[in-house]
């Protein structure tokens, strides 16, 4: 389970789509508490594109994983750098399920006040 995790987070990281298509399971869904809403792979996939050409020195510390009987559960902190805010330290913990070493689903819950400067960047993209 540790070298799936492994790999999903240096994927991310990395913005490797092709990795992460591959870990997904076709019909995985991505909950997040911030906004309640559920993804598709796709969707989700767009998000952490846009977060690996958006963040700079974008990685994962503090990380404490746990395994259990359907996957593993991992709390941490995103760091990285958004231009034009500075440094950025976004702590969450992650429930991912897994079945057949595939992601069937993630319960992601991130601190949303952290996150409220990558929310105005992404409002600033969409207003373009």
């Amino acid at each position: 389970m540790n070298e799936l995790a492994d790999r999903f987070f240096a994927a991310v990281g990395d913005g490797d789509d092709t990795t992460l298509t591959e870990l997904y399971a076709p019909d995985a869904r991505i909950w997040h508490n911030d906004d309640g809403r559920e993804q598709t792979v796709t969707e989700n996939l767009r998000v952490l594109r846009w977060l690996s050409r958006t963040l700079e020195d974008l990685r994962y510390e503090d990380i404490r994983r746990h395994e259990l009987p359907d996957g593993f559960a991992q709390q941490h902190v995103l760091r990285a750098t958004l231009p034009g805010h500075g440094p950025l330290e976004v702590p969450a913990c992650l429930f991912v399920r897994v079945d057949d070493g595939r992601i069937t689903r993630i319960d992601e819950y991130v601190d949303s006040a952290a996150t409220l400067p990558l929310r105005a960047q992404a409002g600033r993209r969409r207003e373009r």
